[in-house]
């Protein structure tokens, strides 16, 4: 299992899920998967799908109303994200042969049947993807080939593989799916990364625009004039965030933040950036700090628990609260901090399953959190599996089973 928002070591590189500072965001990208608010079919309870590690592939679907997991859905080997289409109906899973080069494909998974289709092929190392807002493509980064493929989700088919510089690694869509970023990242920490913006009506990359080195994670606001991606991952340089307009693809001068740059989120009022610090030295307490997006200008960062490191964060639909995942107790603990955004204070930790809260998803109205939680290496006496959180009361309920580790987490509609 890889760490989708660790920097690779080389474009080739493996790595083992671990110790080493991170994104997503996702979202992650944005990390945490927010379902857009349609309907379901009968009233029934959104469902949870999530990717587990390992041979043969599975997604485990749970159900929110009982906290408990259906039989594995079967897909490719080695399961490493998962995408929702906005309307609900369609998981797109991302997986890999485990092997080098490890060859890629995409499987959809219809959400009311729980069944698979016909896997997509796409290129070699796929660590992450994106699907627009309009939910007519996914977008594919491909590590090894250095490639995006776009993949049609009406007719489930890829289209050629558009070429971006080498390492491709972090991707965001503006919000009118016109414009894909994506983000690459090589192994020199001391050579300025780039980003790509690739135009989805022809599916063709634009000039790179220069940011700096140690890039480790995208994030576009919600009016889609800005994108900000994070620099300086490693810890051996202060960390920064770039600003790019995107009507005119230009980067404004990087703002400072702490070192260990991380992943990033942005309020869903899109007037305030958090950027996690996951500085590798333990001795030194992790930190998030919040960007004004109207002046991109810092603020006093918020400082987390000695011995907690973290890998992600993501903000509630409401945005009163970023949730910050990581490991307690040096590694050995999943752990979630809450921050307030009213005040910018972090809460008690929340502990999770696992020795690694991973990726977060929200029920809509977003009244539980979802945390996927893989056991690092064995570590600690944790084992992997889903952790629901009460946004309310900022507690963790029974823990979900899931193994293998949990890759990845959405929920349904």
């Amino acid at each position: 299992m890889r760490h989708r928002a660790i920097k690779p070591a080389t474009c080739a590189a493996f790595l083992a899920l671990g110790l080493a500072p991170v994104w997503v965001g996702g979202a992650t990208a944005a990390p945490a998967k927010t379902p857009t608010a349609v309907g379901r079919p009968g009233g029934s309870a959104p469902t949870a799908f999530v990717p587990a590690d390992g041979v043969p592939g599975q997604v485990f679907p749970i159900s929110t109303a009982t906290n408990t997991a259906g039989p594995p859905i079967k897909v490719s080997n080695a399961p490493d994200d998962i995408v929702l289409t906005p309307d609900g109906k369609t998981a797109y899973v991302l997986a890999n042969t485990g092997t080098y080069p490890f060859k890629g494909s995409l499987t959809p998974v219809s959400t009311a049947t729980h069944t698979p289709g016909t896997p997509t092929k796409v290129g070699n190392d796929p660590l992450t993807m994106a699907i627009t807002p309009n939910g007519k493509t996914v977008y594919v980064v491909n590590n090894i080939s250095g490639t995006v493929t776009p993949v049609s989700t009406a007719t489930k088919t890829a289209g050629p593989p558009i070429k971006v510089g080498a390492c491709p690694y972090w991707i965001a869509v503006t919000p009118d799916s016109k414009t894909v970023y994506v983000v690459t990242s090589p192994a020199n920490r001391n050579v300025n990364d780039k980003v790509f913006p690739i135009s989805t009506a022809t599916n063709t990359a634009g000039k790179p625009i220069t940011v700096g080195p140690g890039s480790s994670g995208i994030a576009i606001t919600p009016d889609g004039k800005t994108a900000y991606v994070v620099n300086g991952n490693d810890g051996s340089r202060p960390g920064s965030v770039t600003p790019i307009r995107t009507t005119t693809n230009t980067p404004g001068p990087p703002i400072k933040v702490g070192r260990g740059a991380d992943a990033i989120t942005i309020t869903p009022d899109g007037k305030t950036a958090y950027v996690i610090n996951s500085f590798e030295n333990r001795a030194t307490p992790n930190s998030v700090t919040p960007i004004s997006t109207a002046t991109n200008t810092p603020a006093k960062a918020i400082m987390l628990p000695k011995g907690f490191f973290g890998v992600t964060l993501a903000v509630t639909p409401d945005g009163k609260t970023a949730y910050v995942l990581g490991a307690g107790k040096f590694s050995t603990l999943g752990q979630v901090i809450p921050i307030r955004t009213a005040t910018n204070t972090a809460g008690k930790p929340i502990t999770t399953t696992g020795s690694l809260a991973y990726q977060i998803a929200f029920t809509p109205g977003a009244k539980t959190a979802y945390v996927a939680c893989p056991n690092v290496h064995g570590a600690g006496n944790n084992p992997s599996g889903v952790t629901p959180i009460n946004t309310a009361t900022n507690t963790a309920g029974k823990a979900i089973p899931i193994s293998p580790n949990p890759t990845s987490i959405v929920i349904t509609p």
